[in-house]
């Protein structure tokens, strides 16, 4: 039973991002499959090198899939040495519930799902899910656990601005349905039709296919697009801070990595667990996988 409780703790650390050598090496190995495999998935749509490849795109859809299943049945398995998690059946459902767990489900479903399904329109949707499994590189990339970070930070402040830009989408709208319904009454038919005018004002995109010829409409149009730089631009400049916070932090954190080395060198902060110098077990109690 010990050995099979350190075996389990074992494959839960090496799970766990930047917990190591071992496990940052086992991150790189699946990033890899990922980007390998979303790329084989984009090349195969192309006709030429479908024909041509067809093995190939197989081959590396097959070892991913049997890779990303034995990493997801992995973690579900291993998730009982989390604190807190120390019945087999409940808390195991709990852990395969959490966000990352099911878009690595999702990642992996498609392929068992076009083994057994022979609808054309589900095949197709099963091969655009398949896409999922670029979402999983969000685990194993510290560029976006830190942006996943700072949006979690800020999301109240990105909330309020979302929701501003919604109100100023759908009172600018209404207001020119009002000013160009007489002039176009077919391309401003309707407010939720204006709509389509009002997001590519405001995002300043400009597509030119709906805008305004009365005069007021022209002048009010112009107020909007100029508003909506600013309100475009809230959003970045709400994450870019957040961003800049979150990397002094990580700067800070990483300068007292000396002191808090462990026994065996990984050279990890002191956020994960100190390690015994002679069994390699650790001393002390970590938390689950941030954001599974």
């Amino acid at each position: 039973m010990d050995a099979y409780r350190r075996l389990r703790r074992r494959t839960y650390e090496l799970l766990r991002p930047d917990y190591g050598p071992a496990s940052r090496w086992v991150d790189r190995g699946i990033s890899a499959l990922i980007v390998c495999n979303v790329l084989a998935l984009g090349l195969s749509t192309v006709d030429s090198m479908a024909v041509t490849h067809a093995w190939v795109f197989g081959l590396v859809d097959r070892v991913t899939v049997v890779v990303f299943t034995v990493e997801y049945l992995a973690r579900v398995w291993s998730c009982l040495a989390a604190p807190g998690y120390d019945r087999p059946v409940v808390d195991r459902l709990r852990f395969a519930t959490r966000p990352f767990l099911l878009v690595d489900l999702l990642a992996i479903a498609p392929s068992y799902l076009l083994a057994v399904v022979t609808d054309v329109a589900l095949v197709r949707a099963a091969r655009l899910l398949r896409m999922a499994r670029l979402l999983t590189m969000a685990r194993y990339a510290e560029s976006i656990r830190l942006l996943w970070v700072v949006v979690g930070r800020k999301k109240r402040d990105l909330l309020v601005s979302l929701s501003a830009a919604w109100v100023t989408l759908v009172c600018s709208s209404t207001v020119m349905y009002f000013l160009e319904r007489g002039a176009q009454p077919e391309t401003f038919s309707s407010i939720p039709a204006t709509l389509w005018w009002g997001v590519v004002t405001l995002t300043t995109v400009g597509y030119g296919d709906v805008y305004p010829v009365t005069t007021l409409g022209r002048v009010f149009g112009g107020l909007v697009a100029v508003l909506g730089v600013g309100l475009v631009a809230l959003p970045a400049g709400i994450v870019g801070e957040g961003l800049i916070e979150a990397s002094s932090e990580r700067a800070a954190d990483d300068s007292t990595d000396g002191a808090d080395e462990t026994p065996d060198g990984d050279g990890s902060d002191s956020v994960h667990p100190r390690r015994c110098p002679h069994c390699g077990a650790s001393v002390v109690a970590t938390p689950p996988d941030p954001g599974d």
